[in-house]
């Protein structure tokens, strides 16, 4: 399904007139739903052979209900923009999970959480706007410092391995419909 995203004059009209709010932590609403590694997995990913709890990005395939509700939560409470579940949806943080090859997957699944809870919201309050951000989070190997005490030099990801990973992740984030890219921390 295909939705119709809103457009930076709209968004831009929104800001001279108001003060614009972003949603809040979504790893901590999570927590709160005190999922078990089976949410984790879900039948996608029964079988895989690491574990998988603690991958929030992931949540957005095998919980969509979990995400969604979230979203909906932060709408009522007056939210503008949602960012989507996709902070550590890059290939080098997913590499932890060895899901490096659900990167796209977990993007386009996040958007359509988001974009679910959005129009379900506009239905009820038309006259809300409402925006989706594609979130963009830090990785979790940086390119800066060793991590490596004995050898000073090394790194664990180079520049280009981490353009490419936000080059992938933000492909993915645009073609699923989002509004706005949101980098992060």
């Amino acid at each position: 399904m295909r939705y119709t995203t809103a457009s930076a004059q709209e968004l831009q009209e929104l800001l001279n007139r108001q003060i614009v709010l972003l949603d809040g932590a979504g790893g901590t609403m999570i927590q709160r739903h005190k999922l078990a590694e089976a949410d984790f997995r879900g039948e996608q990913f029964r079988d895989h052979d690491q574990p998988l709890q603690g991958n929030n990005d992931l949540l957005s395939i095998t919980r969509p209900d979990v995400v969604e509700s979230i979203h909906r939560d932060y709408l009522e409470a007056g939210a503008h923009i949602l960012e989507t579940n996709t902070f550590n949806a890059n290939r080098i943080s997913q590499a932890d999970y060895a899901l490096e090859d659900q990167v796209r997957e977990i993007n386009l699944a996040a958007v359509h959480c988001a974009r679910n809870a959005v129009n379900a919201f506009r239905c009820e309050h038309p006259e809300r706007p409402t925006f989706v951000a594609g979130a963009i989070g830090p990785t979790n190997r940086t390119c800066s410092l060793s991590p490596d005490v004995n050898n000073p030099a090394y790194r664990a990801v180079s520049f280009d391995d981490v353009a490419a990973a936000y080059h992938e992740q933000t492909e993915a984030l645009i073609e699923g419909g989002v509004d706005l890219l949101l980098l992060e921390t």
